[in-house]
């Protein structure tokens, strides 16, 4: 099976210095890549900047901002049997980037934002028999958020945990299906958790019928 997976943060540029980004580390992504690869499967693995060394994949696919990684993922989602949507995409972006430096004044700056294009949303649209898996960090609300997620991106299943994740290397995580099961992991490994992420997606691709690529 051919596998695409996202991982890491974006950085969405201010000025050619300072960018809004997020705490995101990229492991949970390379975890992943990982133990798909050790399962025999081939990866298409696009990251943001991450703080981790990303495993020898088929194509490994480097970018800096949520707009560089829409392009990456749509150039090749097409090639994918699967796609593990595990990057911390950055919600807003500078609604104009300045060139060189601003220079700090007195009395502070006003920012405007615009939204970044909704990745998961766009390839979600027409997947065919792409199995999709999602993840939903969320600090309330939890499982209401994770579900409206689910649903409205259009994934197989979603991932959910909270902002003590990030950085962490043990984490709680809840598996919730659109079949509407779920399944609660606590205090577990990132590599476990990915072990899990992968078997599940095998099982949920076996159940929509055979893919291309090897396994």
């Amino acid at each position: 099976m051919r596998i695409l997976i996202t991982a890491g943060p974006t950085r969405e540029f201010i000025d050619d210095v300072r960018f809004l980004s997020n705490a995101s580390t990229g492991r949970m992504g390379c975890a992943l890549a990982r133990t798909a690869l050790a399962k025999g499967h081939h990866v298409i693995l696009v990251h943001g900047p991450i703080a981790c060394e990303p495993p020898r994949c088929e194509k490994t696919i480097p970018v800096t901002s949520a707009e560089d990684m829409l392009d990456a993922v749509t150039a090749n989602i097409a090639d994918a049997d699967a796609a593990i949507m595990a990057a911390a995409v950055a919600d807003y972006r500078p609604a104009e980037r300045i060139p060189g430096k601003i220079k700090k004044q007195q009395g502070g700056q006003s920012l405007r934002l615009d939204t970044t294009p909704d990745i998961a949303a766009t390839v979600g649209l027409d997947k065919g028999e792409r199995v999709h898996v999602g993840f939903a960090l969320e600090a309330s609300d939890g499982r209401r958020n994770a579900l409206a997620k689910l649903r409205a991106k259009n994934f197989d299943l979603i991932v959910l945990n909270s902002p003590a994740a990030i950085g962490a290397d043990l984490t709680d995580a809840e598996l919730l299906y659109a079949s509407g099961e779920s399944e609660i992991l606590s205090n577990v490994a990132k590599d476990q958790l990915a072990e899990r992420i992968v078997t599940e997606l095998e099982t949920l691709k076996e159940k929509k019928g055979t893919c291309d690529g090897a396994r």
